[in-house]
């Protein structure tokens, strides 16, 4: 049994994945833009994350009609992570836009987070916009561009963040930005505390997992059994965002397609359609485990497994590890994070390029 992973079935038909060895040295070979020093700096950006947010000054207000964050790609995760590790302590609500736009029943009692790494991300620059004309308490975070100028000029508290990061590894600083944006509308506590504790407990995960660590270790081994497939990870209640998340990294990193869902609602869809998967895979599962989840979610999580391990490659149960919800949450986001560099390591891809992802932006902002 795997720590932090359990229930793992794989088909012995598949074949086994090439052990490519993946320490220090050959995950420098191949990861030539270092993605890895930002993955495993994770702790470290969690710290400076707050102490960036005390910085800005921001004070506090009423927003009885809650919080929104608009946000795209890795900078729209943020929101979602904040509002999984707040659970039931939010107050009001908490919710993430990934448009041109605010939702609809937006209105001046609403506070918006506009966060964009770049400061360039146009849907994002169209909702700080927006936010303007209806009179909501705007705040943002970024690095600078245009958002960061549009900020100071009118006035909106700005949340730095470290520069010379992909805007997918800046993870811990745009989901500190929401939870200490939501404790100052009134949306939720303030999880300082929560977040250096989460700190210390990543510090030893990163040793564990990172790539230094044993070879059998939960990152390395996971990496290696979904390897060659399609992976399709399914979160429930907390752990939910943090499937997307890994479905997300693993498309970025990995250049490979990843499906993310979440449980109970896969339940009542997706798991018949495993049953088609003959000629069109191979796919693999991976089912989040999460100790504050519902008392039926264990359970249906390992029958869910059942159901649909004879048509896919293999599939694996990965629990979160910590007592507070943020110590869990992050514990995923690290492992995931590993894991789709791993992946990529596997294929030979560097995983910090994003061709598709640049021709499209460059094309756009040429439109």
């Amino acid at each position: 049994m795997i720590p932090g992973m359990g229930n793992e079935a794989e088909k012995d038909e598949m074949g086994t994945t090439e052990q490519l060895s993946l320490d220090r040295a050959t995950v420098t070979r191949i990861d030539t833009s270092d993605q890895i020093t930002d993955i495993l700096a994770l702790p470290e950006h969690l710290r400076d994350a707050l102490w960036k947010a005390e910085s800005a000054n921001l004070g506090s207000w009423d927003s009885p009609s809650g919080l929104v964050v608009a946000g795209m790609g890795g900078s729209g995760m943020g929101g979602l992570l904040a509002r999984a590790i707040l659970g039931d302590h939010a107050v009001r609500p908490i919710l993430t836009t990934r448009d041109y736009g605010l939702p609809p029943w937006t209105t001046p009692d609403t506070t918006v987070l506009c966060t964009s790494y770049s400061g360039n991300t146009e849907e994002v620059l169209a909702c700080y916009e927006a936010a303007g004309a209806l009179g909501a308490h705007r705040v943002v975070a970024t690095t600078g561009g245009k958002l960061a100028k549009m900020a100071r000029k009118d006035g909106v508290p700005v949340i730095p963040m470290a520069g010379g990061l992909r805007s997918r590894a800046a993870i811990g600083y745009v989901t500190v930005a929401a939870l200490e944006v939501a404790a100052a509308c009134g949306a939720g506590p303030r999880v300082a505390s929560d977040l250096d504790v989460a700190s210390e407990h990543l510090e030893e995960l990163v040793v564990a997992w990172g790539p230094d660590g044993p070879e059998d270790g939960p990152a390395k081994s996971l990496a290696r059994a979904l390897a060659n497939t399609v992976p399709v990870i399914a979160g429930c209640g907390t752990t939910a965002p943090v499937a997307y998340r890994w479905k997300s990294q693993i498309n970025a990193n990995a250049k490979r397609p990843a499906f993310a869902h979440e449980l109970p609602e896969l339940d009542h869809n997706e798991i018949q359609g495993w049953e088609g998967t003959d000629g069109l895979g191979p796919f693999s599962a991976v089912f989040f485990d999460d100790a504050d989840a519902h008392p039926r979610m264990s359970g249906r999580v390992e029958l869910t497994r059942q159901l649909v391990e004879p048509h896919a490659a293999s599939t694996h149960i990965v629990s979160s590890i910590g007592h507070t919800a943020a110590e869990r949450v992050f514990s995923l986001v690290l492992l995931g994070d590993l894991v789709s560099l791993y992946l990529a390591v596997l294929r030979g891809k560097d995983p910090g390029p994003l061709p598709s992802v640049e021709q499209l932006k460059g094309e756009l902002a040429a439109s």
